[in-house]
């Protein structure tokens, strides 16, 4: 057997997650299925991390084993292959290494980073809708980088955690969370930007934390308010879960 790491591309908004489910198109399925026509074997990819439906990611990690044939095919060959078969999903496999036999997506990861994307203006989305999460009011971006502050570093993020999360610990490392405002379209509308990275991170923490935040450019919430929000330990004292319209998983680091 041969282990192959792949880096994949999706929009996520026609699907219903990564995870293979049945009934209901998955990330997960539609590149097992297009390995599986054109190299005649059923195999399991196995990825870093598992997008929530509607999520996109611009830098996933899988691998998976395939079985030598007789006629070997190189990296770039397997690429164009899979490609070919993903057609016309929006999945595109955009790397391919052979790696040792022990490397494993998810237990050897390092480092993830997500972005998390929101337009700011008044009028509605006609090019970006369900790519971004649209917030027509104006946000102080200065009052979130204050609230983002509080979440940096090893917390019980109990506050920002599905209620349908398995991990086994709430206890996560926020390395990272930066707010990051450009200009969007020219006319005063803005692209808000949050970017973090952490070794893990649990179910919905990401969009739990930017929808905490939202809070805070709205003027509903003081930047402290995070930090007690982030104390209590309790979903319910947590802001809403932003859309997952707006979430990328960006890239993994091994």
């Amino acid at each position: 057997m041969t282990r192959y790491k792949i880096v994949i591309e999706y929009m996520g908004r026609d699907f219903a997650g990564w995870q293979r489910q049945v009934d209901v198109p998955s990330i997960q399925q539609a590149i097992e299925t297009a390995i599986e026509r054109f190299y005649g074997q059923k195999v399991s990819v196995h990825s870093a991390g598992r997008t929530d439906a509607g999520v996109h990611a611009r830098g996933q990690v899988a691998h998976f084993d395939l079985e030598k044939l007789s006629k070997p095919m190189n990296e770039f060959a397997i690429l164009r292959a899979i490609n070919a078969h993903l057609r016309p999903n929006p999945i595109s496999i955009i790397d391919v290494k052979i790696v040792e036999d022990d490397f494993h997506s998810r237990f050897n990861a390092v480092n993830k980073l997500y972005q998390y994307r929101v337009v700011n203006r008044a009028g509605f989305l006609a090019i970006d809708r369900g790519l971004v999460w649209h917030i027509g009011k104006p946000l102080n971006i200065e009052a979130m980088r204050r609230g983002a502050s509080y979440l940096l570093g090893k917390h019980d993020f109990t506050t920002f955690r599905d209620s349908e999360c398995q991990a086994q610990s709430p206890i996560k490392t926020l390395d990272r969370l930066d707010i990051i405002s450009q200009d969007y379209d020219g006319c005063g509308g803005k692209e808000v930007i949050f970017e973090t990275e952490g070794k893990s991170f649990l179910h919905h923490q990401v969009r739990n934390m930017v929808g905490t935040l939202s809070l805070v450019g709205l003027g509903k919430w003081k930047p402290e308010d995070v930090k007690t929000a982030l104390q209590a330990k309790d979903r319910t004292k947590g802001g809403p879960t932003a859309p997952a319209d707006g979430l990328y998983l960006m890239r993994v680091d091994y």
